[in-house]
């Protein structure tokens, strides 16, 4: 049997491979920042490389600090900054003249969510420990909608399992106490306030939660919710409480005839009745949502100007680089520097170089697609957005003869100032479909046309899918059935059944 021999061997061997450079991972992280994030990312540059430093607000300075500075045995003028660069930047003089300050981004105060309002509600009750702790498992288990996501029981079974765990601890602990008549009586607590949760107890406090604001809160479903919402104003004994209580699955349905029946009333009553729920909320928790607002700067600005279209690169805001005058002067003579020092400054300066070259490249970049998205949708421009035409990345990477990943990287993230507003770049690209005519209209364009049929329609006999493409056809666009009713469920649209009102 032969014994397998490990050896070392070493050969000789071409091959090719793609390996992409550093810097394009960091050119491509340069083109995918929106506008606020690159602020932030040029400023951190320009505290780590001391080779850049910003154009105008330096000159802008130096005007400031020239009469300033005259007086002074330490200022700038006087520093010898060639040996400062040989001797490796140790400097003397005033720390806080020479420091990098570090910057700090503004961070938003923590807002209240859902939870954190009822919890204080709660705690503002005078009640035991035990109904604290029962409501505090309730509370828990309330979704962002603001209903409860679990039964009665689940709710039960949730506490009581905490209880199991806890109990023996604070037995342990009671059991240490040295006269046996605390003893007893500790155990006897322990007995009552540590006993297991039952339905009856989880349905009593629900309730008690249901009280709580926002009104609706708590509820197990949409039907209960709304209920509470009238109870909270007072309206136990309406109409429209009644359907919701005994006919709501009617009532969603828009049965209006089979409620108006059942109750001996009139349908147009039983619409007047549903329009009141229109000022109710089927999601209550919603309004106490955490999600900090975004807030969108531009990063570039479509203007009119003599009849034709302009783009700008919205980048005051951004520091504008430039290297370092100083370090500039002092590195002219290239015998002085070896070692240590020569590739510092070396790596340094290629650094800042490649970076005010990648920020140049970014905003050119940006521009030229920017040009062609305008070009290309100029009617939209002039007359709205059912004439905006469908464009896909492809074509415009055709065109501006870069990559389609360079081009969805441009458009990721960023906006556009426009006469017509602020829009996102990922706007102006959507599928297209045939006209009579021969052109291409886009997928957006014809949602907003839909939008406006059924805006326009007559509520009593409002437009079925199929109406709609026929209205449509009538227009020269060409849609099957299925694609309106994709595309009224993306507008959030009822069917027609569902609109019709009486």
């Amino acid at each position: 049997m032969s014994q397998f021999n490990a050896k070392l061997y070493q050969s000789a061997q071409l091959k090719q491979e793609m390996r992409i450079n550093p810097r394009l991972y960091q050119a491509m992280e340069l083109l995918y920042m929106p506008l606020q994030d690159l602020e932030q990312h040029l400023k951190e540059q320009l505290a780590e490389n001391p080779l850049l430093e910003m154009d105008e607000a330096l000159d802008e300075k130096e005007v400031e600090l020239k009469e300033d500075t005259a007086d002074d045995p330490m200022s700038d003028d006087d520093v010898d900054w060639e040996e400062i660069l040989l001797d490796g930047f140790e400097v003397g003089g005033r720390r806080q003249q020479f420091e990098s300050r570090e910057y700090y981004e503004p961070t938003p105060v923590e807002a209240q969510d859902l939870h954190d309002h009822l919890n204080d509600q709660l705690r503002m009750l005078s009640i035991s420990e035990r109904d604290l702790r029962l409501g505090e498992e309730l509370i828990g288990d309330i979704d962002d909608d603001g209903m409860l996501s679990c039964t009665l029981e689940e709710a039960v079974a949730g506490v009581n399992d905490w209880l199991d765990d806890v109990r023996p601890v604070v037995t342990e602990q009671a059991m240490t106490l040295e006269s046996e008549e605390e003893r007893h009586a500790e155990l006897a607590e322990i007995e009552l306030q540590f006993r297991p949760y039952e339905t009856v107890e989880a349905e009593r406090m629900l309730k008690v939660i249901q009280n709580f604001d926002p009104p609706g809160v708590a509820a197990r479903n949409v039907r209960e919710s709304i209920l509470i919402q009238l109870r909270h104003k007072d309206q136990e004994d309406t109409l429209v409480y009644r359907i919701v209580d005994e006919h709501f699955e009617d009532l969603v349905n828009r049965h209006l005839t089979d409620i108006a029946k059942a109750l001996d009333i009139t349908p147009k009553d039983v619409q007047d009745a549903a329009d009141c729920l229109s000022h109710l909320d089927p999601k209550p928790g919603l309004k106490y949502s955490v999600d900090p607002e975004q807030y969108v700067i531009p990063d570039l600005i479509v203007e009119k100007i003599d009849g034709e279209y302009m783009v700008f690169a919205n980048d005051t805001s951004l520091p504008r680089l430039r290297i370092s005058q100083s370090y500039r002067e002092v590195a002219k003579d290239k015998r002085a520097f070896t070692g240590e020092n020569k590739e510092f400054i070396a790596n340094k300066l290629n650094s800042a170089n490649w970076m005010i070259q990648a920020i140049e490249q970014r905003r050119q970049t940006m521009l030229k697609v920017m040009s062609y998205i305008v070009d290309r949708q100029r009617d939209f421009f002039e007359r709205g957005v059912q004439y905006l035409k469908p464009l896909t990345l492809r074509e415009v990477a055709d065109h501006i003869e870069m990559h389609e990943s360079t081009v969805s990287r441009v458009t990721n993230k960023k906006y556009v100032q426009t006469p017509r507003g602020v829009f996102s770049l990922k706007y102006f690209f959507s599928s297209g479909l045939s006209t009579a005519s021969g052109e291409d209209i886009s997928a957006r364009g014809v949602r907003d046309m839909i939008r406006q049929l059924v805006a326009n329609e007559d509520s009593k006999k409002p437009l079925t899918d199929q109406a709609i493409v026929d209205a449509l056809k009538g227009q020269g666009v060409k849609i099957a059935r299925r694609t309106v009713a994709k595309y009224r469920d993306q507008l959030g649209i009822l069917p027609a059944r569902m609109r019709k009102r009486v």
